[in-house]
């Protein structure tokens, strides 16, 4: 039988390698697109070891002329897309005082975040229409606790993942009638590359108390996710948050 088939945008490192990993032993072959010209070494064998195929395209979400070759891509190397994680997004260029943001930092984290996401959804859930099966298919997109969060020292990467947020849910609408499974995943406090430059800042956040659960995240919390996303186990809940926070999003007096 046909192995279902995943893109995974940004998913060399952090998050969206973990999301592949997860995806992988789940049984789906494996598609990433990222930024580097080739996989990096080890990727390839991480990925068979698991019992699946990848693929790999160089690919910047941002422009979205490369959208179509990163569908055919997929489509060359499977025959079929039945899961895209849009985890792909940078943090802001400068964290400091909104009213010295420059618009050049607010466009490129929108056009990444925001734009190339959204056109990226609509490349994608046109093939996966245009090739129906019985399998199940999802668009699961990894958005952050910052979608309703706000921090005011980035508010232009909050404002990208409140806004696709809101894409998510239009999209869950279009798609339901479909069966195309759509979901936001809304990582916290999480230990990647993103983070890397703030850790001491946010060990001291954790040990005080913000994070319930009194930990990181780690990427694998979040592949864990996707992946029982992606099996359809969860498909009725199409439309929905899931928050992966240790309950750092609970509103508290």
């Amino acid at each position: 039988m046909t192995r279902p088939a995943a893109i995974i945008t940004g998913g060399v490192r952090g998050i969206g390698l973990a999301c592949a990993e997860a995806l992988a032993d789940g049984g789906f072959d494996i598609l990433v697109a990222d930024l580097a010209e080739q996989a990096p070494d080890g990727l390839a064998a991480d990925i068979s070891a698991r019992g699946a195929k990848l693929a790999y395209i160089s690919c910047d979400i941002a422009n979205l002329d490369s959208h179509a070759a990163l569908v055919d891509a997929a489509m060359q190397a499977f025959g079929r897309i039945d899961c895209l994680v849009n985890n792909a997004g940078v943090g802001a260029a400068v964290r400091g005082d909104l009213l010295e943001l420059k618009p050049e930092n607010f466009d490129r984290t929108l056009d990444i975040n925001l734009r190339g996401t959204v056109f990226l959804s609509q490349a994608v859930a046109k093939a996966m229409l245009a090739t129906p099966s019985d399998r199940t298919k999802s668009i699961i997109t990894v958005t952050s606790v910052s979608a309703e969060m706000a921090s005011p020292e980035r508010s232009e990467y909050c404002i990208s993942k409140a806004g696709l947020s809101m894409w998510v849910k239009n999209l869950a609408l279009r798609l339901a009638p479909e069966s195309i499974g759509v979901f936001e995943v809304r990582p916290g406090i999480v230990r990647t590359d993103m983070t890397a430059g703030v850790t001491a800042r946010y060990d001291a956040l954790i040990d005080s108390g913000l994070v319930p659960a009194r930990r990181w995240g780690e990427a694998s919390d979040i592949g864990a996710v996707v992946a029982t996303l992606a099996a359809g186990r969860l498909g009725f809940s199409t439309g929905s948050i899931i928050n992966v926070d240790g309950a750092l999003s609970v509103p508290r007096l």
